[in-house]
């Protein structure tokens, strides 16, 4: 039994491990649209409020063969192999020539080895190895072609000794951090939506993982609870216990804490699958991405202890990647600038039930500017699919699926200029959009369908000109004229809302701290298409913003278009769904599209299709 291989942990600023987290969000995060708010108690002081923008800019989820991104299956990749590339496999030999003949053994003795630019090529099989790639050392990391690579941080455990109905393993030395927050040694934190444990699951924060014939177990707290399916790790007594019988299965556990750090600029890694090492909250992630100008491509990043995949450099690219089963967070990115993720899949992630705030779910990005999401999934993730938070500045999110998440499907929050279009979002047990102090946003051709409130746009008392008010990027001019986190203008057409699976309105528009309609917000919907499945049900179709008094509630779509003058296009069908399971318009909801407004040229160009088409929602 191989013990813990003792790796330098990366030291990421501070500033960056505060940012890692979301402002705490206001009271809007569980709605669930049972009755209109009549502005809501803030648990922020609103500072002076800035001029209010003035110009607009029960069905069941698809399955899984119907969703929209690719992700990657390992060993499809064929990449050109150099002449001159370092060659690692399982057979080789560290003190090797690193040739084609004459393997090195360890992907960590091929960087060490390796000049700026060279090629590493990773033949089939299983490697137990945490990884730098250093600055100043620009390198490419790729499978051999149509082979299959993992690395994974963990180790078969032998030598179980019975104990009453249980069994340990004695002399186990392997110990992980668990500090709860992203700053190692602290304690959890106390307030409200800031707190990451889930008192109910005490041992999120644990990063210890075991596997019986790659069935995980969960932890818990002592050998007492220690049953089937349960194991206890003991460090005062250097001993783990699981309650499953090993023998003739075998156990593997978590040994090693990080997989890979890339710090040198530039650098690619690709066709390789990760699995099993187990990070605390604060070593940011599995895999980390420290230096600009990074690409991962075909990577499958799987049973990782909290997060899988962190971005904390500019100009990343994830292609095709996929990651899945993580602790608390598939992906993060913080001071991320022009991060792209295309075709990649974030599914079934925080497993460890960490609250939904200030971090969970699929994808949570903060402080970046430029942000492109195109032809991803987020599905299946105990949290939201896609988070932005905290100064998140020209965001385009277009092609993607957002599909039975625990929360909301997407939520823009406190940043500015988004794009949201072409979007399949279904079956997610929070919002399908929630936007909430989010200004410049076209929300265009999407279908909402079996979410709450599919369409929620929240303003609260947090603005942009207030410093006691968390998540300002400190590299912009304060306040930054790009971020007032005051929603609007906001421009809501050609969507497809369909019935909502609790919520009880279709276009919800509040504002929590009473200053702003939703004229003042600039929030116009020309042409949208609703679906009840009954009249009346949900009873309310809009939930109107009128600023200092309550909001006004809308019944039907004629008294929501002579009342504000919006839905001009609209168009309302009550009964046989115009939608099918997989998101795509029945014959009834077709019928429909000669009404729809034309496609926006600016929304054409990102998403493919001709300007001035009518259709409402995604185009699947």
């Amino acid at each position: 039994m191989k013990h813990r291989i003792q790796i330098a942990v990366i030291t990421i600023g501070a500033t960056l491990l505060a940012a890692a987290c979301s402002g705490a969000p206001t009271g809007s995060e569980s709605d669930d649209g049972g009755s209109a708010r009549a502005g809501g108690a803030s648990r922020r002081t609103a500072a002076a409020m800035p001029a209010a923008p003035t110009a607009p800019p029960t069905v069941p989820a698809p399955e899984p063969a119907t969703v929209h991104g690719a992700g990657t299956t390992l060993g499809s990749t064929s990449y050109p192999v150099p002449a001159s590339a370092i060659v690692v496999s399982p057979a080789g030999d560290d003190s090797a020539s690193g040739s084609v003949a004459a393997p090195l053994r360890t992907l960590g003795k091929a960087i060490a080895v390796a000049r700026t630019g060279a090629t590493i090529v990773v033949r089939a099989g299983t490697y137990h190895e945490s990884v730098t790639i250093p600055s100043g050392r620009t390198v490419t990391v790729q499978n051999w072609p149509g082979e299959v690579v993992w690395f994974d941080g963990s180790d078969v455990v032998t030598g179980w000794t019975a104990d009453g109905s249980t069994w340990r393993r004695d002399g186990w030395n392997v110990s992980f951090d668990h500090s709860p927050t992203y700053t190692r040694g602290a304690s959890d934190n106390s307030a409200d939506q800031w707190r990451f444990v889930n008192p109910q699951f005490p041992m999120a924060a644990h990063p210890d993982q075991v596997w019986v014939d790659g069935a995980p177990q969960a932890q818990v707290a002592s050998a007492v609870e220690v049953g089937p399916g349960r194991f206890h790790k003991d460090d005062a007594g250097s001993r783990l216990r699981i309650g499953t019988d090993p023998s003739g299965h075998e156990v593997r556990a978590s040994t090693l804490i990080r997989a890979m750090s890339i710090r040198a600029t530039g650098s690619t890694v690709r066709g390789i699958g990760f699995r099993r090492y187990s990070p605390s909250v604060p070593d940011m992630g599995a895999i980390t991405v420290e230096a600009p100008g990074v690409t991962l491509e075909h990577l499958v990043v799987s049973d990782m202890a909290t997060t899988g995949v962190s971005v904390v450099s500019t100009g990343a690219t994830l292609r095709n990647v996929e990651v899945a089963r993580s602790g608390m967070l598939g992906i993060h990115a913080n001071y991320a600038d022009g991060l792209r993720l295309l075709g990649v899949v974030s599914r079934a992630n925080n497993t460890e039930h960490f609250n939904s705030a200030p971090v969970s779910g699929g994808f949570k990005v903060t402080r970046t500017r430029g942000l492109t999401v195109t032809g991803c999934v987020f599905r299946d993730n105990l949290g939201p699919g896609l988070w932005t938070d905290q100064a998140v500045y020209d965001i385009t999110v277009t092609g993607c699926d957002m599909i039975a998440n625990s929360g909301h499907g997407t939520s823009l929050e406190l940043s500015a200029k988004a794009v949201f279009a072409d979007n399949l979002v279904s079956g997610n047990g929070g919002n399908g959009i929630k936007i909430n102090d989010t200004s410049e946003v076209m929300l265009v051709n999407n279908t909402f369908v079996g979410n709450n409130r599919p369409v929620n746009i929240v303003q609260d008392s947090r603005r942009g000109n207030d410093p006691s008010v968390p998540g300002h990027d400190p590299r912009r001019p304060f306040p930054d004229p790009t971020m007032p986190w005051v929603n609007g203008p906001v421009l809501v057409q050609g969507n497809l809302i369909a019935a909502p699976s609790a919520g009880n309105c279709l276009l919800c528009v509040e504002d929590y701290s009473r200053t702003f309609s939703a004229e003042q917000m600039a929030i116009t919907s020309p042409g949208n298409a609703y679906h009840r499945g009954a009249a009346n049900s949900p009873t309310w179709l809009v939930v109107w913003s009128r600023g200092a008094t309550n909001p006004a509630v809308l019944n039907d779509l004629g008294a929501f278009r002579t009342a504000t003058g919006q839905e001009a296009s609209g168009q309302m069908v009550t009964g046989a769904p115009i939608v099918d399971p997989a998101g795509r318009p029945t014959p009834s909801g077709q019928a429909l599209d000669p009404s729809a407004p034309e496609l926006p040229t600016s929304v054409a160009a990102l998403i493919g299709r001709p300007a001035g088409t009518r259709h409402f929602g995604a185009f699947r």
